[in-house]
């Protein structure tokens, strides 16, 4: 699957669309508290997200609770439950979609997630080094100490990935295990660790930058094809990225080949109440004037950012927002169409899973996967 967030795309369609008048729109309606989870404070996916919430407060009125996560579990769990209405998600909105990884487990199996927006900054997400570590390509992280988040295929997955694209596997390097993302950039901080997956413009990169140990990012050129066609088959969703804000290395005097995806992303499931999610949808945009400034990576959700055309499908209410102001094309409802006759072959298939009685967990995983293989080979789905 080479999925990719194409946002230049559609950005002459939406030069103008700020400025449509919508023939028939709905007004925002939200309830006076929201809920939704992200990554840990002090992350850039926790602070834009508390960004967002004030000018929602300022606005409408609305009380954002934003619910720290220390892995995708975490996050995700709360939205499953429903005490929380959205998550703005990583990379692992994708695993749950799939039914793949930690969501290959007989409690979990595919989900059917919806997306309302996400976010593309200046920044990217891969793998970011201790500068006393002395790693200049990626390559070099072999026999390296490189974290492993407990219960984050987003992070291990990208990480899996970025070491990929050095032509390398965890068994080249030192797998060090952390219970969290902020945990395991302290343990970069306590040189427990030489690496560790994150943003580059993310908090706890500024603070080893400012450590005795540094921080770098080694590059990742969009030239170098054998790499990015490694990464490919890791990450599918991770694509080739510039970024000029960022820590250490990263400026708009000195860019960054790297890697990146949409993140945050804000999610939410396919049976969310449609009036609160159109609403949703819709008061972010309007209020993104009120909070593009507040830090740099807030860019990331103006219109001409979004990815209309991801590896996830988008709520039906959201589309229809998108719609009102010119934004959605007939090219991206044949992909999102595409995506949510995916997610009902995953979802067929994992049906069947309960009728083979295994016990054994592991067990129950292989089959998952040899019965998701062939629902999506008999759909002529890629894998």
């Amino acid at each position: 699957m080479n999925y990719g967030f194409i946002a230049g795309a559609v950005s002459a369609l939406l030069v103008s669309s700020a400025l449509v008048t919508p023939a028939v729109a709905d007004e925002v309606k939200l309830p006076s508290t929201i809920a939704w989870t992200a990554y840990n404070t002090g992350t850039t996916g926790y602070n834009q997200s508390v960004a967002i919430g004030k000018a929602l407060k300022d606005k409408y009125g609305v009380s954002l609770r934003v619910v720290p996560g220390k892995n995708d579990i975490s996050r995700l769990t709360p939205l499953r439950t429903g005490k929380v209405q959205f998550v703005a998600n990583g990379g692992a909105t994708y695993f749950a979609s799939e039914g793949v990884s930690l969501f290959a487990a007989r409690e979990w199996g595919p989900m059917k997630l919806r997306l309302l927006m996400s976010a593309t900054s200046n920044a990217n997400l891969q793998v970011g080094t201790a500068k006393d570590a002395n790693i200049k390509t990626y390559a070099d992280l072999k026999g390296k100490r490189v974290a492993y988040v407990i219960g984050s295929d987003a992070l291990n997955i990208g990480t899996e990935a970025i070491l990929a694209f050095g032509g390398l596997t965890w068994d080249d390097v030192t797998k060090v295990e952390f219970p969290g993302y902020g945990a395991s950039w302290k343990g970069l901080l306590n040189n427990q660790v030489d690496a560790a997956f994150a943003s580059t413009v993310s908090g706890p990169t500024r603070k080893l930058e400012a450590s005795p140990r540094g921080i770098y990012w080694p590059a990742m050129p969009a030239s170098d094809a054998e790499g990015w066609a490694r990464l490919s088959k890791v990450a599918p969703y991770i694509i080739p990225h510039t970024a000029t804000d960022g820590s250490g290395n990263i400026s708009k005097e000195t860019p960054v080949e790297g890697a990146g995806y949409p993140y945050p992303i804000l999610i939410t499931l396919a049976k969310q109440d449609p009036v609160l999610v159109y609403s949703m949808t819709k008061s972010i945009h309007v209020t993104y004037p009120d909070f593009e400034n507040a830090m740099p990576a807030l860019i990331g959700w103006s219109l001409e950012r979004q990815s209309f055309q991801w590896a996830v499908p988008y709520h039906e209410a959201a589309i229809k927002y998108w719609k009102e102001i010119g934004a959605w094309t007939g090219e991206m409802q044949k992909h999102n169409d595409g995506l949510i006759a995916r997610q009902d072959v995953l979802a067929a298939a994992w049906a069947t899973m309960e009728a083979k009685n295994i016990s054994d967990d592991d067990a129950y995983k292989v089959e998952w996967i040899k019965v998701r293989k062939a629902a999506l080979t008999k759909a002529g789905m890629t894998l």
